[in-house]
């Protein structure tokens, strides 16, 4: 047997299958997934006589998530989506890799965390066999997680100070893998945040499609075609050595952060399937582009989409007070670019998804995915029309972290 081959084979080997004939009944149907294939998959990691209820979380785009009650335990189910992480071993694998290490660095002393609370989801097995997925029986791949407990997440920000408590979470996570060496996690998703790569998946989609254009469409080819040229500039910076490779969350929308519910403060991160190599700019580009439109990405208003360059101000001084240790000169002079290069990014994808039927984003209803786009790119015009400001913002907020 090859190199290869072993590995297929010890990885597959670690995905087992549990016996299901003792399953607790009343749970809820919800998503499409029946109530039986729920407590099926439930009793994988929890023994069946203590599942008291399985409900549907959150509002994500990708994957089918569930809260999971067991034995007064809450904890979180997931099928993961393999449409889009097409490796779930290797995503499993990079989630145990970042929690060893992030585990280990809370283990040493951490001033910015002085009187805070910190944690991260944490991986719960398979009951038989300890693996970290659940191969069931129609094909999906489901994946237990321990639950963030006393916090919630918002959809659009509420004021300044929770801005401030954003930022500083993606700079508290960025702080604790930032010496976990990027070689040591799978690239579990090729290609996510290469703009230029999108654009060229856009290309594709456009050829492909059978769509009757409209003004919103050619609205959105046109915005597309006057910023090609803008697509690589974190690409180009890091080929020129300016930028460097580091391990990142990947998708550290507004959301995706959690608040304690009592005080507010930030105390983790969620979501980690797209943990992996990466620039830090596409996890700064995207907190500003997701915490600074207050209108959100389903705004039903286009006109009221706006980058608030308060909230901005905000969420980078919570940034920079944790992470500005391992930040350089050339880091900090891409933080506009990276803002408005993710705002037009998701946009393109947006409408790429659209074009290509919703295959990738979750859409309620046939032109949901364009209007996203259309929100993005709107997002993106109010960035480019603030550029000078915002640049001058950064490089004071930056300074300001520097003599604190």
């Amino acid at each position: 047997m090859d190199a290869l081959a072993r590995r297929r084979s010890k990885v597959f080997s670690c995905v087992q299958r549990c016996d299901t004939t003792r399953i607790r009944a009343a749970v809820m149907q919800a998503r499409g997934h029946d109530s039986h294939h729920l407590q099926a998959v439930a009793a994988a990691f929890h023994t069946p006589d203590t599942i008291e209820s399985i409900t549907p979380l959150g509002s994500g785009n990708v994957n089918d998530t569930y809260l999971v009650r067991a034995a007064g335990r809450p904890t979180v189910l997931q099928r993961i989506n393999t449409q889009v992480f097409r490796q779930p071993q290797l995503v499993m694998q990079n989630l145990v890799s970042v929690g060893n290490h992030v585990q280990a660095r809370l283990r040493q002393p951490l001033p910015a965390l002085q009187g805070r609370r910190w944690e991260l989801p944490e991986v719960i097995t398979t009951r038989h066999g300890g693996a970290p997925l659940y191969a069931c029986s129609q094909g999906g791949f489901w994946r237990t997680i321990s639950f963030i407990a006393a916090a919630r997440s918002v959809d659009v920000i509420e004021g300044p100070e929770q801005a401030r408590e954003l930022g500083f979470g993606l700079g508290m996570f960025h702080l604790l893998i930032s010496d976990l060496p990027s070689e040591q996690l799978a690239d579990t998703l090729e290609g996510f945040h290469i703009t230029p790569l999108y654009l060229e998946h856009y290309r594709q989609a456009l050829v492909r499609s059978e769509l009757e254009r409209c003004a919103r469409t050619d609205h959105c080819i046109a915005f597309i075609r006057n910023r090609e040229a803008f697509a690589s500039v974190l690409e180009n910076a890091r080929a020129r050595g300016e930028l460097q490779l580091r391990p990142i969350h990947g998708d550290p929308k507004i959301n995706n952060v959690m608040l304690d519910g009592a005080t507010g403060q930030a105390v983790g991160l969620v979501d980690l399937d797209t943990v992996k190599p990466g620039l830090i700019h596409y996890d700064i580009g995207d907190c500003l582009r997701s915490c600074c439109n207050r209108a959100g990405e389903d705004a039903p208003d286009l006109e009221a989409v706006h980058f608030d360059a308060d909230l901005a101000a905000a969420i980078l001084k919570g940034y920079f007070s944790v992470a500005n240790a391992f930040l350089s000169d050339a880091d900090i002079a891409y933080i506009v670019d990276a803002a408005r290069l993710i705002s037009f990014e998701l946009g393109l994808r947006f409408f790429s998804d659209y074009l290509a039927g919703s295959t990738y984003f979750k859409a309620s209803y046939p032109e949901h995915n364009l209007h996203r786009a259309l929100v993005q790119f709107r997002l993106t015009e109010s960035i480019e029309a603030q550029e000078a400001e915002l640049r001058a913002l950064v490089q004071r907020l930056r300074r300001q972290a520097v003599l604190a």
